[in-house]
């Protein structure tokens, strides 16, 4: 989460899409143009899988992990385990709890509601945590290209196996039955495949400036 910032004015931006789309990377830039604060939600869910499993449990078991969402200590939010492979296979996991989701809905909503907006990416934002968003967009990317950013990120992993992860966890994002993964109706779609992070970047900032100007034009 970032430190909020003196804000032009009040707007709240939902960036959804699946993992290594790019969305985190565009969702910190459109925080810092704005002056606004963030929220990366997909943190919640790891620092919820990496508190299963630190109990030493199953983040299949749904009332563990609904317990550990209750009790959730935002200070590991900052904690680098959860950048770990496992965390985030936890996360998957554990994300598909109807009881997790419940438990932390209440904090990304109040979030989202705070004075003068807010910037929120994760997988349901645009359509169950903020569904009245100013702006939301969607960014994806192809599976190869995913892959392969998510394999620069720990080249040591064999990309065969990036690229299975990464199927595998879409498929449970998109077919889960608490808030699947997919594009709100209103929402903008940025495919990054063939973009580098700048050129994302600056596609994201225009998107979501001119969304803004044509709900500027229709008061």
């Amino acid at each position: 989460m970032n430190v909020p910032n003196a804000n032009r004015f009040a707007v709240v931006i939902a960036v959804d899409g699946p993992a290594a789309s790019g969305k985190g990377t565009i969702a910190r830039a459109l925080a810092a143009h704005f002056g606004l604060p963030h929220m990366d939600t997909g943190s919640l869910y790891r620092a919820v899988g990496l508190a299963v499993l630190r109990a030493g449990g199953d983040p299949a078991d749904a009332a563990l992990a609904a317990k550990c969402a209750r009790t959730l200590d935002v200070a590991v939010l900052d904690d680098p385990a959860l950048r770990e492979p496992s965390t985030a296979r936890a996360a998957s996991v554990v994300s598909a709890h109807p009881e997790v989701r419940a438990a932390l809905l209440e904090c990304q909503q109040a979030f989202a509601r705070q004075p003068g907006g807010a910037v929120l990416d994760g997988r349901d934002i645009g359509t169950v945590i903020a569904p009245d968003a100013d702006i939301k967009i969607f960014v994806t990317a192809s599976l190869d290209v995913r892959a392969k950013r998510r394999q620069a990120e720990t080249p040591e992993r064999d990309y065969a196996v990036v690229r299975a992860n990464l199927a595998e966890r879409d498929a449970r994002d998109a077919e889960r039955d608490a808030a699947p993964l997919r594009q709100a109706d209103d929402s903008i779609l940025l495919d990054t495949s063939d973009m580098d992070r700048e050129t994302a970047i600056a596609r994201a900032i225009a998107l979501a400036e001119a969304r803004l100007a044509e709900k500027a034009a229709l008061g």
